[in-house]
């Protein structure tokens, strides 16, 4: 603990009150509040009053304060090499990563003044303003913006880039820029650290497209969870699809052994059946019986029509056809429909 004996009261105020932030919230922060215009910051707190609380005061206090509490959250004295500019304390209990996105997407933006340095290229579109005719025009040209008037409007004629990221931006071309809604500063509660279950977070830890990163962790889990039922692991989120998966595997295996059951008698008449009928076709007709005849005969694919052969040629095809044919007795027939049957 800082000795506190020759301290002003009002010090001690402060500081009690950032204590009671660090010690009331599940994450503290050190936050950067630097160009932030008084009206704006206010509107800002105002936002985010219902998930944070929010402490304003100099370096050497916050310091202080974190010092002083690091016996009851331990590693809070890293976040005092982190404060830096115009600094606050932050409390929440949302983790550092749901807090700088809160805090990102409640950045608002920002006129330049002149003399900054421009954040990005600033691009000047080409098309109509809503200015009618007037000094507008002469403002624009003396920035480097091409403008003329037409059909009582000012109108840029093409798109110009005036002053390109890094370079100064003037106060002449930051009016003009003013007057066309052009904000090229985002301004809002930046962190430079956070704390958390004694763990200190930077910035660049928590800058993470989440959207991306929740895509990923689906992908990812489907991944393991194909893995995982492809190596049978049972877990309870496998164990229904290994189930299943074995059921299946276990018919499949009952069909090609010819076992019979309430789920494979179906199959396998209907395989054993297909099985008939494709032998019967192979026979000749006078070996089957009317009804397997009729059987064959239904379920035949139509043939393509052929051209039909002239005499010699069917002559000599029926000769070399006839050594081939081996007659098939009716009794061989019913044999070999028989096996399919055991």
């Amino acid at each position: 603990m800082i000795e506190m004996a020759h301290v002003a009261a009002w010090k001690k105020d402060i500081l009690s009150e950032l204590e009671g932030i660090i010690k009331e919230h599940r994450t503290v922060a050190v936050v950067k509040i630097d160009r932030i215009p008084s009206l704006q910051l206010q509107s800002i707190r105002g936002q985010l009053r219902k998930e944070m609380t929010f402490k304003v005061a100099k370096k050497t206090m916050i310091r202080m304060a974190l010092e002083n509490m690091k016996g009851e959250k331990a590693g809070l004295e890293k976040l005092s090499e982190l404060v830096d500019g115009q600094a606050a304390i932050l409390g929440t209990d949302l983790n550092p990563f749901a807090l700088n996105k809160l805090l990102t997407t409640n950045m608002q933006p920002m006129p330049a003044r002149g003399g900054e340095d421009a954040p990005h290229d600033i691009v000047i579109e080409a098309g109509e303003t809503p200015f009618p005719p007037g000094p507008i025009v002469g403002e624009l040209g003396k920035v480097g913006i091409p403008a003329a008037i037409d059909k009582g409007k000012v109108v840029i004629k093409k798109s110009v880039t005036p002053v390109k990221k890094g370079q100064k931006i003037s106060k002449e071309l930051a009016a003009v820029m003013v007057k066309l809604q052009i904000f090229p500063f985002q301004v809002g509660i930046v962190l430079d650290g956070a704390w958390e279950d004694g763990l200190v977070y930077l910035p660049k830890d928590v800058n993470i497209d989440l959207d991306a990163y929740r895509k990923d962790l689906v992908i990812g889990a489907q991944m393991a969870f194909n893995l995982a039922v492809f190596t049978s692991y049972m877990t309870p989120m496998t164990a229904v699809p290994l189930l299943q998966k074995a059921r299946l595997q276990a018919i499949g295996l009952a069909i090609n052994a010819g076992i019979m059951n309430k789920d494979t008698a179906q199959m396998i008449l209907s395989k054993a059946y297909g099985g008939m009928l494709s032998i019967a076709r192979m026979l000749s007709a006078d070996a089957l019986d009317d009804d397997l005849r009729a059987l064959t005969e239904s379920s035949a694919a139509p043939a393509a029509p052929a051209a039909a052969p002239g005499p010699t040629e069917g002559k000599k095809a029926a000769e070399r056809k006839q050594p081939e044919e081996k007659a098939v007795s009716e009794d061989d027939a019913m044999a070999g429909l028989g096996a399919l049957f055991g």
